[in-house]
């Protein structure tokens, strides 16, 4: 009798939920919201036996013919790393960044670009919206980085994970630069 009643009452919203639907828009079909202009991507890390140890999660702005670096992006200030929600890293181990052991766990990373180098931060603030209540406090780790000339233009910000040293490097890249940033796994 259980059984019966939860599947009419799964069948009900169902109806309910499809009928709401067809009435906003009974031609067309649901109305979907247009595509941002920054779509959301993710790069993941994987070591040798293929678990995954870390994750990124960032919006990729695109350059649109503007100059980015120095305007759009400004130098010397704290920069979301992306667009949109502030950019997320997720550790599924401890790593050492640069020579600074990280636990693992999620943190926001952020960026203060330079001509020439930038300050890479990862932050303990999570779950927030460009770099607007950023603040030194929370700062796990700061590290600086030089900036390297793309050979190519990048039109959409954009990460990878690369192998490197006893781990991986994060590239971050836009426009006509580029930056890494080292991630190093913990021996046990």
């Amino acid at each position: 009798m259980k059984q019966i009643f939860f599947m009419a009452f799964i069948a009900l919203l169902s109806l309910n939920s499809n009928s709401l639907i067809a009435q906003e828009n009974p031609t067309e079909g649901p109305n979907f919201s247009k595509i941002d202009a920054s779509p959301m991507d993710l790069v993941m890390y994987k070591n040798q036996d293929d678990e995954v140890v870390a994750r990124v999660i960032y919006s990729r702005p695109q350059k649109r013919n503007r100059e980015v670096f120095g305007k759009l992006v400004p130098y010397g200030d704290v920069w979301r790393t992306g667009a949109n929600e502030s950019t997320e890293l997720t550790l599924y181990k401890d790593m050492k960044v640069a020579d600074v052991t990280v636990n693992a766990g999620t943190y926001t990373i952020y960026t203060i670009p330079e001509e020439n180098e930038w300050v890479v931060i990862l932050n303990n603030d999570v779950h927030t919206w460009g770099a607007y209540e950023y603040t030194d406090k929370k700062d796990q780790v700061r590290i600086t980085v030089p900036v390297r000339k793309s050979p190519t233009s990048i039109e959409s910000f954009s990460m990878a994970f690369v192998p490197g040293a006893d781990g991986a490097n994060l590239l971050m890249g836009w426009d006509d630069r580029y930056i890494e940033v080292p991630f190093k796994t913990i021996a046990k």
